[in-house]
């Protein structure tokens, strides 16, 4: 069983099942391209190639949307060698260093798939889980999916302790200012239908994005969702770059656009 994606609509080539063909899907092997995956590049030239290598050979993704946002270790010169054999693949570069936000909204702006998800420039999110995310959106009960690592099923790497702490209440201040109930605001992995981004004009330059995401979409009064993803997790000697001054910015922002800033939706 295959199933072939066009925006919302659905068909199935090959058997077809008395159920919903999608409730039974297992795999990112039974979804054809659907898929723009957005990756923000910073100085990443020992991990980027195998990453790559990994999105590409999942089908359902219809293209790679890479910003490299003014990198300084030669991932530049190695996102270019990869994008000349490889059609899939879509090369931004900011001329100056702005932040994982601003290189998302160049990388959203320029998607054209059904579907979009962020995939960072490491193997910390597994690729293989994609149709974890993309399943709610196919059945057509979700808009928007966060691809959880705090639901309790997956493989977790163990690191830091204050780390999680320090997720967790910010996902808990979060939710108290956008009345939802997730258990990973931070995450990675959030995919949207493509229209949902068309609504939202975003700000933050960087890992503000996270609050700032999630006070807008809730504003929408879209359908979202949360499923278990696997999480392999870096040390700040394996290059991990979030730190405090990131979570206090991320207080700040839960507080911004849930309570101060209100045009940046479009509501219809």
């Amino acid at each position: 069983m295959v199933l072939n994606v066009d925006g919302r609509s659905r068909t199935i080539r090959g058997q077809m099942d008395p159920g919903n063909p999608v409730a039974d899907i297992r795999s990112n092997a039974q979804i054809q391209p659907c898929l723009s995956v957005i990756i923000p590049v910073y100085n990443e030239a020992a991990t980027v190639a195998e990453v790559l290598g990994v999105v590409l050979a999942q089908p359902p993704v219809k293209e790679v949307v890479i910003v490299d946002d003014c990198s300084s270790d030669g991932s530049w010169d190695v996102l270019q060698k990869y994008a000349q054999t490889e059609p899939r693949v879509r090369l931004f570069r900011h001329e100056h260093n702005r932040g994982k936000g601003a290189a998302l909204r160049t990388g959203f702006r320029s998607a054209t798939a059904p579907y979009v998800i962020v995939q960072d420039a490491d193997l910390e999110y597994d690729p293989t889980e994609y149709h974890l995310l993309l399943k709610p959106v196919l059945l057509d009960k979700a808009d928007v999916v966060f691809g959880s690592r705090f639901l309790g099923v997956g493989a977790r790497r163990v690191l830091f302790y204050w780390h999680s702490v320090g997720n967790k209440v910010l996902t808990t201040f979060s939710n108290m200012a956008t009345n939802l109930n997730l258990t990973d605001m931070e995450t990675c992995y959030k995919l949207f239908r493509r229209e949902v981004l068309e609504r939202i004009a975003l700000r933050e330059e960087r890992f503000g994005f996270e609050p700032e995401i999630t006070a807008k979409v809730s504003r929408l009064g879209v359908r979202i969702y949360e499923v278990p993803v696997s999480y392999h997790g870096r040390t700040y000697a394996e290059g991990k770059k979030i730190g405090w001054r990131d979570g206090v910015r991320a207080l700040w922002c839960i507080l911004k656009y849930n309570f101060l800033v209100h045009g940046d939706v479009r509501l219809t």
